[in-house]
């Protein structure tokens, strides 16, 4: 952490009941709390939404496709604890990076990751253990007060407003 920044958190939305949560980015706060709600205003703006979690950067293990290969799980006959692992599918460019594979119990980040493999292929992988996700519950009152607003507003893309140069002048994309 540079000077005074807040800790980065990564965020984690779910768009429907039924869809899996994705990784859609990272938000800088203060705490777990804070980061729910900075959230929510930077991911939630668009309308689908169920669901929103958030869990400290740091928590993270994360490993690339050149990793795999020396990915080294430990299985030492210790307690397990549950992680969630997450998988980038390609290299298109994409608004989400991660989707969630699964929940895997585990000894650790390692072996978190080796189990996904056996379910999924991906160029990247993350896992984070279940008990650092903080997350709005998936009540009809909480889903109704955190996302519905979002439903009403009008979403457009950054290229609608248009690019603004130097001279003073607005190019119009568009045309």
């Amino acid at each position: 952490m540079w000077g005074t920044e807040w800790p980065r958190f990564e965020v984690i939305k779910q768009d429907t009941k039924h869809s899996p949560p994705q990784m859609v980015g990272s938000v800088h706060a203060a705490d777990p709390e804070h980061a729910l709600l900075v959230a929510r205003h930077v991911f939630v703006r668009r309308p689908a939404a169920y669901a929103l979690f958030v869990a400290p950067a740091e928590a993270f293990f994360h490993v690339s496709q050149e990793g795999l290969k020396d990915l080294a799980p430990r299985r030492e006959g210790g307690p397990e604890e549950a992680y969630w692992v997450f998988a980038k599918r390609s290299h298109r460019r994409s608004m989400v990076y991660g989707d969630l594979v699964g929940r895997f119990l585990a000894q650790g980040p390692e072996d978190a990751i080796a189990q996904a493999l056996l379910q999924a292929q991906g160029v990247a992988f993350w896992a984070v253990p279940e008990r650092l996700l903080l997350g709005t519950e998936p009540t009809e009152e909480v889903v109704e007060s955190w996302f519905a607003p979002a439903k009403e507003k009008t979403y457009r893309l950054q290229s609608y407003y248009g690019l603004i140069t130097a001279k003073g002048g607005e190019v119009n994309q568009d045309a």
